[in-house]
């Protein structure tokens, strides 16, 4: 399945193309940590290189089109870090109200800032960062209909892609180094494991509403078959994602029933932000955030997100470098726990983007999954060319 859809999508982009761009960026990285790590092998900077070009194309009157978007990373120091994917390599046909994607693709469910609870059909590339914000490209057929009613999305996935993890001597990592080489499935499949996806989404005023059902492997690995070894577990989840304006207020909330070995859990994240706009009589909007997040597991089964409070504000300069900052705190309402996180980034002239990002963890209890990274707080400074 995977050589087909490899197959038809290099078909598609050797086509005949009405029209074709090129874009992306190259980027250069810093990350500077403030103390060393709890292991003496790992280090405390270094310095990474990205390369991130996407070409895209179409015929037919723009009913077929047609993306590739490949992600390249060096890095001096981390060995794990330094990695290729591809992020998109993409057919896409327009069928009245039908739309077929087909070949490799990243998409998003979601609404909710501090996790992502209902997002479960791309891997996390996680050597790029423990938010959960980068993913690995994931094969699959992909059917969308627009109704009246509604909008559907049959989704189906062959293939599964493992979630990356850092070498011995990177930072924001286990205590353990997880061994890539011979993960465990409980699917006979293994990673050739054929998925199915289906999501309802529609829009009730001001009320956006999804409903969204996922059958395969699931995408977080358990290490419960002993140390550094990843386990990946089949799974059934059922999720439901709500987004409500009210004037300056937006609500969220994110549910998810997971039925996975050894027991079924439910988990939620939900909140608001409310944005002030031009503070002071300025082009300054802040919207402050606050979440509280839930997991039903027992102790020591939980993810990190369990009876966690997220409390921000994101700074909206609205001026010609579309200037943007946010900040904010997670709290570990039992444990106590807490990681400070700020991001913040810049365009200069037309082609540069300035980011900085720093996380901060402090008070972290032992027993907390965070307890990993305690000693990981860290600055990373990227600038971008655009093109």
């Amino acid at each position: 399945m995977k050589r087909i859809l490899l197959l038809l999508s290099l078909l598609t982009i050797a086509g005949v193309s009405a029209a074709q761009e090129f874009s992306g960026n190259i980027a250069l990285e810093s990350l500077i940590f403030s103390e060393p790590g709890l292991d003496a092998s790992q280090m405390d900077d270094n310095i990474t290189l990205s390369f991130k070009p996407k070409w895209t194309g179409e015929w037919n009157d723009g009913d077929d089109a047609w993306s590739v978007e490949i992600f390249l990373r060096a890095d001096n120091r981390d060995e794990g870090r330094e990695h290729a994917d591809i992020r998109e390599l993409l057919w896409l046909h327009l069928d009245g109200d039908n739309e077929w994607r087909v070949g490799i693709n990243t998409m998003f469910w979601g609404v909710t800032e501090s996790q992502h609870l209902v997002d479960v059909i791309n891997q996390v590339d996680q050597v790029e960062g423990i938010d959960g914000e980068d993913k690995l490209g994931q094969p699959m057929i992909h059917l969308k209909q627009y109704h009246d009613w509604g909008v559907l999305d049959f989704l189906v996935l062959p293939g599964f892609r493992e979630r990356t993890f850092q070498a011995a001597q990177g930072r924001l990592r286990f205590p353990i180094v997880v061994d890539t080489s011979a993960p465990i499935y409980d699917s006979s499949d293994e990673d050739n494991h054929v998925d199915y996806a289906f999501r309802f989404s529609q829009t009730y005023g001001d009320l956006d509403l999804g409903v969204s059902l996922f059958k395969g492997t699931n995408r977080d690995p358990q290490f419960d078959l002993g140390p550094g070894i990843p386990h990946y577990v089949q799974m059934t989840q059922v999720a439901l994602d709500l987004l409500l304006i009210a004037d300056d207020w937006i609500w969220k909330l994110e549910i998810i029933h997971r039925d996975t070995d050894p027991s079924a859990y439910q988990a939620l994240t939900g909140g608001f932000e409310y944005t002030f706009y031009g503070v002071y009589d300025s082009d300054i909007n802040i919207g402050s955030l606050a979440e509280y997040s839930y997991d039903s597991r027992d102790e020591g089964q939980r993810g990190v997100f369990d009876r966690d409070l997220f409390v921000g504000a994101r700074l909206a300069f609205n001026d010609a470098q579309s200037s943007e900052l946010l900040a904010g705190i997670i709290y570990d309402t039992e444990k106590h726990s807490q990681s400070f996180r700020l991001e913040g980034n810049r365009r200069f002239g037309d082609s540069w983007k300035g980011t900085i990002e720093m996380q901060v963890f402090s008070n972290v209890d032992p027993s907390d999954p965070l307890a990993a990274f305690e000693k990981d707080d860290f600055l990373l400074l990227e600038i971008a060319r655009f093109f």
